[in-house]
Formats: structure tokens, C-alpha cells, sequence
């Protein structure tokens, strides 16, 4: 069974989400568990070297975001709670992050640490990272602190694989695949379709494994899942991020109709009009009878200003499909 945890690593809840996880596979009988980690970003805007925390703190504006976090208790009362509940699961002192930092090459680092090692490889580094930001204070956006974390490991060649790029467009999927299933907190188990949210405590996640595992239901083929996600993103108008993950089933699909449609759609939804038109051209000459390719070109041709050439495929569509006239 694998057990996915969906991310970031500059939540604290993480941290202890991954000691509680821990606690709850203690003892474990049933099927072996592979646990893999998954980047989440909380903080797409934070910066690469990163800005000390404190200053941040400080901004009213950071104060009201993070009041919104809980709104019983004052930001500082928060923090106060989160760091006794730390200690509790065993992790400091000294507990306490003092940067802001991007922690996009921590996820690569993450990435690329399962890709070369597997998941204990990753669950190494994954560790060495949360410590170097939670207990040790340290900037994760810097490639030294990084670079000391994968050799703490034994993953000596990651600081490498770091500065060649390697694993940036797999984190760059990797986040809006979450996106797509829903993801929309830190940290977040996900098993055979099923999810469980927050850092729960041992028993509540102990039975979640359990009810996910019996009710495991077939995987569908990558391709499959790879569409589902593209069309779960063009439902939350992401059509950039849907066109991100349908690019390798264009490159190896091209001529599969289900996959140049949904390509049709991310255009369209992302005013690329030219590359709509040209695809959906083709698919009306393919099949004159699709009513919803045909709406979609007459639509595509009204914002070109070729008025004149949407009315036929707007009437013709209208006709076979009586809601594509209103």
C-alpha cells in the first residue's frame, strides 16, 4: 500500500503530521507500506535567498493571514500551541523556523531522493530538510544548506543533481497533480483515492490506513489518471496547468480525439484563439456530427472577430443540440 503525504516543508504540522504517521504505522500488520512524499506549496511567492521570518512577522497584513489560520487564538498564542505540541511528538528544542523561503528546490531535493533511492532514501532527506528548518533555523532556499542535508542523508550526489536542475518540472506536475485531486492543505494523506487531512493524531490516521486499504479499489492506467487531472484542472480554470499535464499525451497521443479536445479547451480557456481554431478545424472535419466541437469553434471564431465564419458552426451546433443556442 502506498501512502502519500502531501506537503510542504515549511509546516510545521508537516513535521508532526510525519511523527504521528510514524507512530501510527508503529506495530503495522497489514500490507507492507511504502510512504511517499509530495510537494505542497503554502507560499508560492516566498522568496529564494530567503528573508529572516521575524521581520515578516511583523507586517499587519501577515498577521491577519495567519489570525485567519485559527481565529481562537493570536498568531503568537498559535505558534506558542504548535511548538508544545512539537515537543510532545519529540521534535526540538530548539523548535522554531526563522525564514521565509522558497521551497521549491527542497521539493526537488525530496523528488529526486526517491527517484535514486527509493522511500527510505526520500524519508531520509525529507527529515534532514524539516530539521534544518524547524530546529536548526536554517534558509532551505540556499543550495549549501541543502546540499549539507542530502549528504547528511547519504545521498551525496543530490547537491548535484540540484544544480543541473534535475526533478524541476517533476515537482512543477507533481504540484498541480495535487492540485487536481484536491489537495488543499498541508499535510494531506492521500491512499488509493482516498485522503485525510491535517496532521490527525495516531489512531484517527492508524484507521484511515485501514478503511483506505480495504477499500482499495484498481489504479487506473497513467494515461487515464494523467486526463482525469487535466480535465479536473480546466474545471478550476487552470487551462496553463492543464496544458502542462496533457503535454506528454499530445507528444505521445497526438492523434487520440479525446486528448486534441481537451488540448481545443485549454486553448480556447487560455485565449491561445490560433491554436484552438487550427485543432478544433480538425476535429469538426474529422466528425461533422460533433455538436460541442462545433460550438466550441463557432465560440473560438466570435473572439478572432470572424463572425462571418462562426455563424454556420454556431447554427449547425445550435441545431443539433438545442442548449448550445442560449
Amino acid at each position: 500500500m502506498r501512502v502519500e503525504i502531501w506537503a510542504d516543508v515549511v509546516c510545521p504540522w508537516a513535521y508532526i503530521g510525519k511523527r504521528r504517521l510514524q507512530k501510527a504505522l508503529a506495530g503495522w500488520e497489514g500490507e507492507p507500506v511504502e510512504v511517499v512524499w509530495r510537494p505542497y506549496r503554502i507560499d508560492p511567492t516566498a522568496p529564494a535567498p530567503g528573508e529572516p521570518l521575524a521581520g515578516v512577522l511583523r507586517d499587519p497584513q501577515v498577521d491577519e493571514a495567519l489570525r485567519a489560520c485559527n481565529p481562537d487564538l493570536t498568531p503568537a498564542d498559535n505558534r506558542t500551541l504548535v511548538e508544545r505540541i512539537a515537543a510532545a511528538e519529540g521534535l526540538g528544542p530548539p523548535w522554531g523556523a526563522a525564514w521565509r523561503a522558497s521551497t521549491h528546490d527542497a521539493h526537488r531535493l525530496i523528488a529526486l531522493a526517491y527517484e535514486r533511492g527509493g522511500a527510505a532514501l526520500q524519508d531520509a532527506v525529507a527529515e534532514g530538510v524539516l530539521r534544518a528548518h524547524f530546529v536548526e533555523a536554517l534558509d532551505l532556499s540556499r543550495p549549501e544548506v541543502l546540499g549539507r542535508v542530502a549528504a547528511g542523508a547519504g545521498f551525496a550526489e543530490g547537491a548535484d543533481l540540484l544544480a543541473t536542475g534535475a526533478g524541476d518540472e517533476h515537482v512543477r506536475e507533481s504540484l498541480l497533480v495535487g492540485k487536481a485531486m484536491g489537495v488543499r492543505t498541508s499535510p494531506t494523506l492521500v491512499v488509493a483515492g482516498h485522503a485525510l487531512a491535517g496532521a490527525q493524531p495516531p489512531e484517527v490516521i492508524r484507521e484511515f490506513l485501514e478503511e483506505a486499504g480495504a477499500t482499495a479499489v484498481r489504479r487506473l492506467p497513467a494515461e487515464v489518471e494523467r486526463l482525469r487531472h487535466v480535465e479536473s484542472l480546466l474545471d478550476q480554470r487552470d487551462p496553463l496547468g492543464a496544458l502542462t499535464l496533457l503535454r506528454p499525451l499530445l507528444g505521445e497521443h497526438g492523434d487520440d480525439r479525446g486528448v486534441r479536445m481537451l488540448a481545443a479547451r485549454a486553448y480556447y480557456a487560455s485565449a491561445q484563439l490560433g491554436r484552438a481554431a487550427a485543432t478544433l478545424e480538425r476535429l469538426v472535419a474529422e466528425s461533422p456530427d460533433d455538436s460541442y466541437a462545433r460550438h466550441l469553434l463557432g465560440r473560438t471564431l466570435q473572439r478572432q472577430g470572424r463572425h462571418e465564419e462562426a455563424v454556420p458552426h454556431l447554427a449547425m451546433a445550435s441545431a443539433m443540440t438545442p442548449s448550445y443556442a442560449t
